[in-house]
């Protein structure tokens, strides 16, 4: 890549104010100081190799675990600045690394557009790592300086000739600050994935040297030439398309770029993903609503000129347009202004507008030039109205029924005495044997139990009408004390409601019982998210063994626990008097051994369920319960390996 010509010097680093609160108060900087927090490490060092590229001087970026699970990330950009800052007196290499708030991107002359955290990303970074040693590959020269919980503890050093350019990070994360020091090639991976289809033409390599594959560290290159477009055929390819290419719109407007793909498919959920600056805006913003507003205007009228609604005896609302629908946003913005600490929603107001103009110029030429492809995205849209209308009334129908039976709760929930719902937990057992031996089982306080009889429904496959002649998901609806309504042509989760904050899935260690709580998973995300986010949703983890010996007996979660057991009571290989029995079912265990295992809040595991990546979440549950078979045969497969199924 060519050297830029513009002058990014030492004088283009403008310093805001110090670092010494981030070791202090690390939550307000990266989150939190768990393994989320850890790996928000790597987003701020990769993200200023992210800005490189975007202003057109980097093109790879590769990032390495190590064994010790210290981090390497290396770009091949124009290196930070080395020279003495004007103002400071300290070459620009350490104001970036010691200062917060310092960096070029608030300089507009230097990045056009950039993510991160407004710039504290790298020395936060810096401040929250036992050891950091930042190499400048710049000018034919190789600049290292390293750094301790934020404080130098070199001078800047010059160490010879280079023919590469570039900025190298390494830095070993604080065992005093987090909780855990374990990177996840997973959550690494999926990233980068994202960042790669955000970004095309960019290649991101990951290699992790604790593990080896074919006798070499296992690495992946991430690499995206046609990206949104492809970004919207990896999130649907365990979906059905209804139309032969994605949509795709690029163009740029008072300095805001704007990029759009959508697609259409059989499914019945709504899908979209939005992104500021490769900043995934979760809550959305300004640049969601110009592209409903486009879709839902281009569409109708396109729909009314040409008498396609005429028979619907009902309104088709913006919801209709969209069921079906995977959608990415991405603008970039030079100045964002976002709502809320975490950067989850956009604020600009003038991206509205700007949106909205550009989708709606190419929704409306594509509608206008593929006629075969528009009527069935209408004929979908027609079918999506009606089963909406039939769902409100099938809602209705059920909350209507609440009300007029009192309480309205669900004959085969066991309540708890207590109508705090921050202190109440509901279990959703598998059966009613196992629900009747929970029952016995509980604290009646604070403890809540409902049966659930075999599957529920698969949400992934049936329209919205259809879950609410469920009895299993009616009950839970009714139960949780939660509703769906109509908001401004929007269907909302009303939560203000809800019994119990701690909603615990409860089900057999076996195939079966991974099927059923898969299926309640589905559920919950598609149709109360809401209750998923906010940390509402946990998955109960009862004992595979108990070991016993004599009077003795202790539980084993797991392969290891049992061997170790067995080793613990046992005199020798021919020892028969240690017993192992394998738990396949709750119902095998008695409402004191429940009690003790998994429902004691003293004793019990439980799996709060997080989404760390609601792209990645969507793409999976797609994959899981959809209809495309080969791409659950191949999940099955990759993940054979981890699983302990009975035989």
């Amino acid at each position: 890549m060519s050297e830029n010509k513009s002058n990014y010097g030492a004088d283009n680093i403008q310093a805001l104010e110090g670092l010494e609160a981030v070791r202090k108060r690390p939550g307000m900087y990266i989150g939190a100081t768990d393994s989320k927090g850890l790996h928000h490490l790597v987003w701020e060092v990769v993200d200023n190799s992210i800005d490189e590229h975007l202003a057109g001087h980097c093109d790879k970026i590769t990032v390495t675990i190590h064994e010790d699970n210290s981090i390497t990330v290396k770009d091949n950009g124009r290196g930070i600045p080395v020279g003495m800052h004007a103002k400071l007196q300290k070459s620009a290499l350490e104001v970036v690394m010691t200062v917060l708030h310092a960096g070029g991107k608030f300089d507009k002359d230097t990045y056009k557009v950039s993510g991160g955290l407004h710039g504290v990303g790298v020395s936060c970074v810096n401040a929250l790592s036992i050891l950091l040693k930042a190499e400048v590959h710049r000018d034919g020269k190789i600049y290292t300086q390293e750094y301790s919980k934020g404080i130098p503890q070199t001078e800047v050093v010059e160490h010879g000739d280079t023919d590469i350019r570039g900025t190298f990070i390494t830095y070993k994360p604080d065992g005093e600050i987090f909780e855990d020091l374990e990177y996840k090639y997973e959550i690494l991976a999926t990233r980068f994935k994202e960042m790669s289809y955000l970004n095309s033409g960019l290649t991101i390599v990951l290699t992790d040297e604790r593990e080896q594959v074919d006798g070499a560290n296992k690495t992946n290159t991430y690499y995206s030439e046609g990206g949104l477009k492809e970004f919207v055929a990896y999130i649907d390819k365990a979906r059905t398309p209804i139309i032969e290419q994605p949509i795709y719109v690029k163009t740029k407007e008072d300095n805001v770029e704007v990029e759009v793909a959508m697609q259409y498919n059989t499914s019945y959920t709504e899908n979209i993903y939005s992104f500021v600056n490769n900043i995934n805006t979760r809550e959305g913003g300004t640049h969601v609503s110009g592209f409903r507003r486009a879709v839902n205007r281009v569409f109708l009228k396109f729909a009314e000129d040409n008498g396609l609604f005429s028979k619907l005896k009902f309104k088709v609302a913006g919801e209709d347009f969209r069921e079906g629908m995977t959608a990415i946003v991405s603008v970039k913005v030079p100045e964002p202004q976002f709502k809320g600490q975490t950067k989850g929603e956009l604020g600009n107001s003038e991206v509205t507008g700007i949106v909205s103009r550009a989708c709606g110029e190419v929704l409306q030429y594509y509608l206008e030039e593929n006629k075969h492809e528009v009527k069935r995205i209408i004929d979908k849209v027609i079918l999506a109205a009606t089963a909406r209308h039939a769902a409100r009334k099938a809602r209705e129908m059920v909350q209507r029924k609440n009300v007029l039976t009192g309480s309205g709760l669900p004959g085969k929930l066991s309540d708890c005495s207590s109508k705090d719902p921050a202190e109440s937990e509901i279990f959703l057992v598998e059966g009613d044997s196992a629900g009747g031996t929970a029952k016995q089982g509980r604290d009646r306080h604070f403890q809540a139990i409902l049966p659930l009889r075999g599957k529920i429904l698969n949400v992934e496959k049936a329209m919205e009408h259809k879950i609410y002649e469920n009895e299993e998901i009616k009950n839970m609806f009714t139960a949780l004390g939660v509703r769906i309504e109509d908001r401004d042509g929007e269907r909302v989760l009303n939560t203000e409601k809800l019994r119990y904050h701690k909603i615990v899935i409860m089900c057999d260690a076996d195939v079966d019982g991974s099927h059923i709580a898969t299926l309640i998973l589905t559920f919950f995300f598609r149709y109360m998210r809401e209750l998923v986010e906010n940390g509402n949703i946990y998955i109960a983890a009862p004992p595979l063994y108990q070991i016993r010996k004599g009077k003795q007996s202790e539980y084993a979660w797991n392969e290891e626990e049992r061997m170790a057991l067995i080793a613990k009571y046992s005199k020798g290989e021919d020892d028969k008097s240690v017993k192992t029995q394998r738990y396949k079912g709750l119902g095998e265990m008695n409402a004191d051994q429940l009690w003790e295992t998994t429902m004691n809040p003293e004793a019990r595991i439980m799996h709060q369920i997080q989404i760390v990546d609601a792209i990645e979440a969507d793409q999976t549950f797609s994959m899981l319960m959809g209809d495309e078979v080969p791409p659950r045969r191949k999940f099955i497969e990759d993940n054979a390996k981890y699983a302990n199924i009975d035989v």
